[in-house]
């Protein structure tokens, strides 16, 4: 080695790139700091010792500032691939600003929350909802009424007419298809069985925004459930929060309307059952704030309402998507009590048709 190069190291790159570049002891190599999984920097203004630059310091100084640049570049690697998932929220922190916007205490929904206690290393969809989307949303829940549950009796899904009928006024109706099906054509990779005019689907692939994972779809006796076509808004819990009063064509809209329509996972959904948001959410958490904002949508094109509890758990939902309070949502209060709710008879009910629009079936 020539009389006064300096040992090995990271050095300021005599280019001018701004880079660090490895310097072997004889040569300068093609090896860039960036380039060799560290993160770029830009190196001191001066630096001493580089190859071919005055020397201001002894050469014992060489080797350990080349270590010690490598040691600090490494930790902050490791410190970026160990940061958190940005899916994790501080739900303590959620709860308290949740609570402080709504002047109220802490309370937790009733009933079973099994899907919030989900494992954090499930997949997580890449859907995100936008903070100005969330902050819609919860404008939008502010304008439903807030009262108890109706009571169940009377309810059957026939009050929703025949299962997946295609005679219904919403996006798919009247094509010929059944509504299943028609959910179905929406996976990718999707199969269809000849002489069936495209309507009955074989096979496909779900990428199930519920679980975050992929799930084959096959026609068939045993493997057909392992795809089921989930209500966002359960029929059941539409029924107690003001279907009863709609008339027998909006209902049989709301069963069929892609908008309220969501295919997932088999036993995800049988686990769901007919709750609402203060009962069950699903467990990827990174589509919660979307599937919330679903269910609004749902909830004001069909005129129904929500109890308290289910608002309150909407409203902590949407928090933790950057939603902002609105002075009306602070202040606002339920029209009722969390009680049972009397709902007038079929022919006390007004019959307005809901207004038809398109929206995409597919959320990933």
């Amino acid at each position: 080695m020539p009389s006064g190069m300096p040992t090995a190291g990271w050095f300021a790159d005599p280019a001018g790139t701004g880079r660090m570049r490895w310097w072997d002891g004889t040569a300068w190599s093609d090896r860039y700091a960036d380039a060799d999984g560290l993160p770029p920097f830009t190196p001191p203004p001066d630096p001493t010792g580089s190859p071919g630059a005055p020397r201001r310091r002894p050469r014992r100084w060489l080797w350990p500032a080349g270590v010690g640049a490598l040691i600090v570049g490494l930790l902050v690697v490791v410190g970026l691939v160990g940061s958190p998932d940005d899916d994790e929220v501080d739900t303590a922190a959620v709860t308290a600003s949740t609570t402080a916007a709504s002047g109220g205490s802490p309370s937790t929904p009733s009933g079973p929350s099994v899907s919030d206690r989900a494992s954090t290393t499930e997949p997580m969809s890449t859907t995100r909802m936008l903070g100005r989307e969330a902050t819609a949303a919860l404008r939008r829940l502010d304008e439903l009424d807030v009262k108890g549950r109706a009571p169940k009796t009377g309810y059957s899904r026939s009050e929703f007419g025949s299962g997946w009928s295609d005679d219904v006024d919403v996006d798919g109706g009247h094509n010929g298809c059944d509504t299943r099906n028609d959910m179905l054509k929406d996976l990718d990779e999707v199969t269809v069985k000849s002489g069936t005019r495209g309507c009955v689907v074989l096979s496909g692939t779900l990428h199930d925004p519920y679980t975050g994972r992929d799930i084959a779809f096959v026609r068939g006796e045993g493997t057909s459930s392992a795809v089921q076509i989930d209500h966002v808004v359960a029929l059941s819990d539409a029924w107690q929060k003001g279907a009863q009063r709609l008339t027998v064509d909006e209902r049989r809209n709301l069963a069929n309307d892609p908008v309220n329509l969501q295919p997932t996972d088999g036993p995800t959904n049988s686990r769901k059952g007919d709750g609402d948001a203060a009962t069950w959410l699903p467990p990827n958490r990174s589509y919660r704030c979307t599937y919330v904002a679903r269910q609004i949508e749902v909830k004001a094109k069909y005129r129904l309402w929500v109890t308290a509890a289910e608002k309150l758990a909407m409203q902590r939902v949407l928090a933790t998507c950057g939603a902002t309070t609105t002075d009306s949502t602070v202040s606002r209060k339920p029209t009722t009590t969390d009680r049972t709710t009397t709902v007038p008879k079929d022919s006390e009910t007004t019959t307005a048709t809901p207004r038809r629009y398109w929206k995409p079936r597919r959320t990933r």
